[in-house]
């Protein structure tokens, strides 16, 4: 998979103690952006989840691992598989998207590898920046437009569900 890095503790990126996996190259290009280095398909590094997953398993405090970007949906394959060894390790995801939760749905009908990423994030954070919106005061987002979805809750509910609401 292709990132532009890695933060092996944060506590601004989801709730608890999580592993951030920054994922290179955004379409969104969103006006703004505290990550514009993340935007250039040709940027980054080529690194294999098996390093990544051995970095995660170096820290066993850690809540979870959290996917931003860049777009991780770009990847979506290469980030669905590192979620799937993240979630044998009973760790949540978190991720991160300029689309929303619907357009994920529209593409998965031609991509199962998006509804693959969708299905094993737990939280889903959709929607791209919008600078006028931006509002920091925020808890895991940068504009207002931007919703905190429970993955789970919602696919089960047919309906949006928001974190923490259920």
């Amino acid at each position: 998979m292709k990132i532009a890095g890695i933060i092996r503790e944060s506590i601004v990126n989801g709730p608890g103690i999580r592993f951030v996996v920054f994922g290179q190259g955004c379409p969104h290009k969103c006006h703004g952006c505290h990550n514009p280095q993340t935007h250039d398909f040709e940027g980054g590094f080529v690194i294999d989840s098996a390093e990544i997953m051995t970095e995660i398993e170096k820290n066993p405090l850690l809540s979870g691992v959290t996917f931003s970007g860049g777009e991780p949906f770009c990847q979506a394959g290469e980030f669905a598989d590192l979620a799937a060894e993240i979630k044998s390790r009973d760790l949540n995801i978190m991720t991160y998207t300029g689309y929303t939760f619907e357009e994920i749905h529209e593409i998965s009908k031609t991509d199962i590898d998006y509804m693959r990423l969708l299905v094993f994030t737990d939280i889903l954070v959709d929607g791209p920046y919008v600078e006028s919106k931006k509002d920091l005061t925020l808890k895991f987002r940068g504009s207002l437009n931007q919703r905190i979805i429970d993955v789970h809750e919602s696919n089960k509910n047919h309906t949006i569900v928001e974190f923490g609401s259920e």
